[in-house]
């Protein structure tokens, strides 16, 4: 098999895996709390989640990049983080445009299923070029 689409496999999955963390995250967030703003801290406490497991997700099992040194690996999570501003962004708006138009819990988590889908599809793009080809060991 192709080693690209062996590579859109894997990152589908991995993919796949850090947007259920990041909605069962969510989930957990709005039993605890479920008043003013709570989709904002559910929002805020799933990416957070999401970011951290996909970055080493991703670092080793796509990029398949080893452990390096603290400072390194701070730089390298820096920029994989800079990466996700935007992506972010998009994500955020998608689900946050999905709870006002049709308000319903589920169609929050379809937005931002398909906004997560989208992010991480360019994200992609940007860690291959900027994130992780600068530390190759």
């Amino acid at each position: 098999m192709d080693n690209n689409i062996i590579i859109l496999i894997k990152y589908s999955l991995l993919a796949l895996l850090a947007t259920i963390f990041n909605l069962m995250v969510q989930y957990i967030s709005f039993k605890f709390y479920n008043g003013e703003f709570s989709i904002y801290w559910a929002m805020i406490l799933g990416t957070l989640a999401g970011l951290v497991s996909k970055y080493f997700m991703d670092k080793h099992y796509i990029f398949k990049q080893g452990s390096s040194n603290t400072k390194e690996s701070s730089q390298q999570f820096f920029l994989y983080s800079l990466t996700g501003v935007f992506t972010t962004c998009l994500f955020w708006g998608t689900e946050l445009s999905f709870n006002i138009l049709f308000e319903s819990d589920n169609a929050k988590y379809v937005g931002a299923v398909l906004g997560l889908g989208f992010g991480y599809y360019i994200k992609y793009q940007l860690d291959k070029k900027y994130v992780f080809k600068a530390f190759q060991l």
